[in-house]
């Protein structure tokens, strides 16, 4: 009996794997690449938006030996996203109180100020601002 416990259980893990297994290029390629010769599309890879390149940039910049891991990176990118939806979400706010259709440096400068506690606030707009001076004077 056991036998057929573990036979009929593999297909039915193949099966739930199957999405997670189409973004894995190794798992899959035998399967994509049959298609390809019988005159089918070829599958382009799904492009998923993330801060990824940037936060590497940026650590970079700041620590040029050093490396992160997968899982550390996810957890930034979920921290980056997290803290511009917040930030946008408030903006948002604040100009449909003021009766404005479009989100302005001020309504950003302001929502981080509500958002971020203290001297982080301080070195957020600071930083801001900067960028937007740099910005500005490169037009």
């Amino acid at each position: 009996m056991a036998p057929k416990s573990v036979a009929s259980k593999a297909p039915a893990s193949q099966a739930s794997k199957a999405p997670a297994a189409a973004s894995k290029a190794p798992a899959k390629a035998a399967k994509t690449s049959a298609p390809a010769k019988e005159g089918g599309k070829k599958r382009s890879k799904k492009r998923v938006e993330s801060y990824s390149s940037y936060i590497y940039k940026v650590l970079k910049q700041v620590h040029p030996d050093t490396g992160i891991s997968n899982k550390a990176m996810a957890i930034l990118n979920s921290f980056v996203s997290d803290i511009f939806e917040r930030i946008a979400s408030e903006a948002s706010k604040l100009a449909s109180y003021n009766h404005r259709s479009t989100i302005s440096s001020r309504e950003i400068q302001t929502a981080v100020r509500l958002i971020l506690p203290g001297e982080l606030s301080k070195h957020a707009i600071s930083e801001g601002t900067k960028a937007v001076t740099k910005y500005s004077s490169s037009k």
